[in-house]
This record gives structure tokens, C-alpha cells and sequence, in this order.
């Protein structure tokens, strides 16, 4: 079992950015692919962007050039830089973990979720 807590949402004005963090339990942390998924209201859950296993990352083209994720495996954490914010960016932000490593857009290939946070853009 992987539990996922999200940080580091909050209010910004347009062009501002922010820093979202999840930390992760679990030993094995390394091995699993991490996302980053959003829900605005009114609309379904959709891809932001992914870390796999081996590192390589891959965005959403609504975010590509100005979010980046990382993560630290050794701080069981991985991170969602959010530079250049919209409003169209307001939603909350969950984490996601995906056991098998593998990268995917797709939320049904995640075996775990975090609560998550909200992120507001203000115009």
C-alpha cells in the first residue's frame, strides 16, 4: 500500500508560479511511475504530467514548456514546478502512482491517489 499527500497549492496571480509537492510511503518508491493529473469543476480528470521509473518525463501539450516534474527518490517525493500559471490552470492537483513504472496519460493505470490540492489563478 502507497499513500500519496500533496503540498504546496494555494492562490497566485496570472503569469506567477508555484511548487506542488507529494510525498510518498513505501519502500519502493523508485520503482513506481509518478503523475500529476488536475480536475477543474464542471470537467473530468486530466493528465498534467508523468515520471517513470527510469526518470524520463512527458507533459500534457496544455502545460509543455512550463511545468516540469521531478522527483528526489531518496526523499520518496516528486514535485510539480508550475511556472507561466493561467487561470485555465485552476483545479486541484492530485498525485498519482503507478505501480508498474511504466509512464501513461491514463488514470487507469494508476493504482494510487493522493487527496489533492488546490491551485487558483487569479486573473
Amino acid at each position: 500500500q502507497v499513500q500519496l499527500v500533496e503540498s504546496g497549492g494555494g492562490l497566485v496571480q496570472a503569469g506567477g508560479s508555484l511548487r506542488l509537492a507529494c510525498s510518498a510511503s513505501g519502500r519502493t518508491f523508485s520503482n513506481y511511475a509518478m503523475g500529476w493529473f488536475r480536475q477543474a469543476p464542471g470537467k473530468e480528470r486530466e493528465f498534467v504530467a508523468g515520471s517513470a521509473w527510469s526518470r524520463s518525463t512527458y507533459y500534457s501539450d496544455s502545460v509543455k514548456g512550463r511545468f516540469t516534474i521531478s522527483r528526489d527518490n531518496a526523499k520518496n517525493t516528486v514535485y510539480l514546478q508550475m511556472s507561466s500559471l493561467k487561470p485555465e490552470d485552476t483545479a486541484v492537483y492530485y498525485c498519482a502512482a503507478n505501480s508498474r513504472g511504466v509512464g501513461s496519460f491514463n488514470r487507469i493505470d494508476y493504482d494510487y491517489w493522493g487527496q489533492g490540492t488546490q491551485v487558483t489563478v487569479s486573473s
